[in-house]
């Protein structure tokens, strides 16, 4: 049941895209932050955020990837969707590395993309 009304949440923020994209994109993004939603919803809302205003997704995907209810594969997802700020995206790989309730892979893996991060706002090829 709560599936099909994320699922009108999403549509309805659809809809809006062709008239308003500041409000296609506030739809989007208060998806894509809610805990009460699905988290394949959630990532889905980012995706669509994206395509309106990297930034604003950016962080949406950061509240994802920390949030601690939301599965490990889904969180490193949104953590990459983040590349759009790399402000946010640091931040959100980060928040998986610390997060000793995440397997160690997953784990590794954001240390390495946060570690790329790192490199590449250095400068280093």
């Amino acid at each position: 049941m709560f599936e099909d009304d994320d699922d009108a949440r999403i549509e309805a923020a659809r809809n809006l895209a062709p008239g308003d994209r500041r409000w296609a994109a506030e739809a989007f993004r208060g998806i894509a932050v809610d805990q009460g939603v699905g988290e394949d919803v959630r990532l889905e809302a980012a995706r669509e955020l994206a395509e309106i205003d990297e930034r604003s997704a950016a962080e949406a995907c950061c509240s994802i990837a920390v949030d601690e209810g939301v599965g490990e594969d889904v969180r490193l997802e949104a953590a990459r969707l983040a590349r759009g700020d790399r402000r946010w995206a640091a931040e959100a790989f980060r928040g998986i590395v610390v997060d000793e309730g995440v397997g160690e892979d997953v784990r590794l893996e954001a240390a390495r993309e946060l570690a790329a991060l790192s490199e590449r706002s250095a400068g280093v090829p």
